[in-house]
């Protein structure tokens, strides 16, 4: 690992603009993903503003809904009552991802920010447009297995790795970003994330110095929350592919998928058809899709994964009818 200087920040406006006005300087929280990254090289930052005590640790009302600060651990946020409950969906999609060790350094934002697992990303001796742009793409002709169908481009067909974030666009839920300016920003996932375009290194609308500093659930949503994850093996594995929904009855459904793109995956006009079946939400939802020889089974899978969820939310309906009707 290369030499580096530290410092530990008092405020989130000090962070900011120690992180603005240093070359090569990068904020770190739990580092679960960036130590990763800096033993392998592929970050080298001069200079490390740790963030851990800004006070972004809690979990508190805001509005109808909740704010869940930037420094929130994954086992926290998970475990939280209110999270348990009312947000179901979100704390499902936690527990499905990583360990425990890992989940109890892991922050919201890092895990928001935390970078692909394309494994040529990860392989320093191969070319690859988000790591070294201009490099090339070594996926494209290679080992596509478990990365993107949909929203990639001729540069680059890396997947999004964040299980949280799929339940969060799910949610509707706002990133806070405070700026190097002072201002404080609240954005949408969708406008949050770019797609990879000619500028794959480029993942995120933030700019130097700005911080996240948490993350803003709206009020709570009715119905069957249910996280489905698909994987090669039980646990501490990414997703193939993932499904998040949000069923409320036989009145609504939203979905979020996860593992198939280089963002959580949402298409409103999709959801309108999920009375039809999981084909047709399917169908909707990647029409443009453009996976390789190696990934195509991920358009099956996803259909028989989302039926399976429909299934699940429906038979849960059913059960609550079952209850109300044992108890009257």
């Amino acid at each position: 690992m290369r030499p580096l200087t530290y410092e530990r920040a008092k405020a989130p406006q000090q962070a900011s603009q120690a992180v603005l006005d240093t070359p090569e300087a990068k904020f770190i929280g739990g580092g679960t993903n960036l130590l990763d990254l800096m033993k392998l090289e592929i970050e080298r930052p001069a200079h490390l503003v740790d963030v851990n005590r800004l006070g972004l640790d809690c979990i508190e009302p805001h509005g109808d809904g909740l704010r869940v600060g930037a420094l929130v651990r994954n086992t926290d946020l998970a475990a939280d009552e209110r999270i348990r409950t009312e947000y179901a969906v979100l704390s499902r999609a936690i527990l499905s991802g990583a360990s425990g060790q890992i989940r109890n350094r892991a922050t919201t934002a890092g895990n928001l920010l935390q970078r692909t697992r394309c494994p040529y990303f990860y392989d320093t001796n191969m070319p690859c447009n988000k790591r070294d742009p201009g490099s090339g793409c070594g996926a494209l002709e290679g080992f596509s297995r478990p990365l993107a169908i949909i929203g990639t481009s001729d540069a680059c067909i890396a997947q999004h790795p964040s299980d949280m974030a799929v339940a969060l666009r799910v949610l509707d839920a706002q990133v806070e970003v405070l700026g190097a300016d002072g201002q404080v920003r609240a954005l949408e996932l969708d406008d949050f994330y770019r797609l990879p375009g000619d500028t794959p290194h480029i993942e995120t609308v933030m700019q130097p110095g700005d911080l996240i500093t948490g993350v803003l659930l709206p009020a709570p949503r009715p119905g069957t929350h249910v996280y489905r994850k698909v994987r090669d093996r039980s646990s501490y594995a990414f997703a193939l592919v993932s499904v998040a929904a949000i069923i409320n009855g036989r009145r609504s459904a939203r979905f979020a998928f996860g593992g198939v793109a280089p963002r959580p995956w949402r298409v409103e006009a999709a959801e309108k058809r999920w009375k039809e079946g999981a084909a047709a939400v399917i169908d909707t939802a990647f029409a443009d899709a453009r996976p390789t020889a190696d990934n195509a089974f991920k358009l099956p899978l996803l259909r028989r994964t989302l039926d399976a969820v429909l299934q699940e939310a429906e038979q849960a309906r059913t059960g609550e009818r079952r209850t109300g009707e044992d108890q009257e």
